[in-house]
């Protein structure tokens, strides 16, 4: 593997910042966006960077085994219901769902001190 292949779902106060990192790593390849609302910052950001965006979020999961990894900052546990289903319902077995948690946990790391999330402390369910 020579990149990650990546789409972000959820482009507010918590998807913005990562965004921000993934699209300066070199060996990160964003795919697409998605968030309900296009006026959130990270739709922009996202434009800016020749970035697929959309709200509706099947879309860029649609892509299948094209995506590595997708990224929930939504914080919303609907959406990630919908994601397992999706990927047991097509047979993706490739594509990995990263949780908000671990995703501040990562954006934490790389800033050298503890980040917040906008969403609280979620339970994995």
């Amino acid at each position: 593997m020579n990149e990650f292949r990546i789409v972000v779902i959820g482009a507010g106060e918590t998807g913005t910042p990562l965004l921000a990192q993934l699209l300066d790593a070199p060996f990160v390849k964003v795919l697409g966006v998605a968030d309900l609302d296009p006026e959130q910052p990270g739709i922009a950001l996202a434009k800016q960077h020749g970035v697929a965006t959309t709200q509706d979020f099947m879309t860029l999961v649609s892509q299948g085994g094209e995506v590595d990894i997708i990224i929930d900052v939504t914080g919303v546990p609907k959406v990630r219901e919908e994601l397992r289903k999706y990927m047991v319902d097509t047979g993706n077995d490739h594509t990995l769902i990263m949780h908000e948690q671990i995703a501040l946990l990562m954006m934490s790391l790389s800033a050298g001190k503890l980040v917040q999330g906008k969403h609280g402390n979620q339970e994995y369910n």
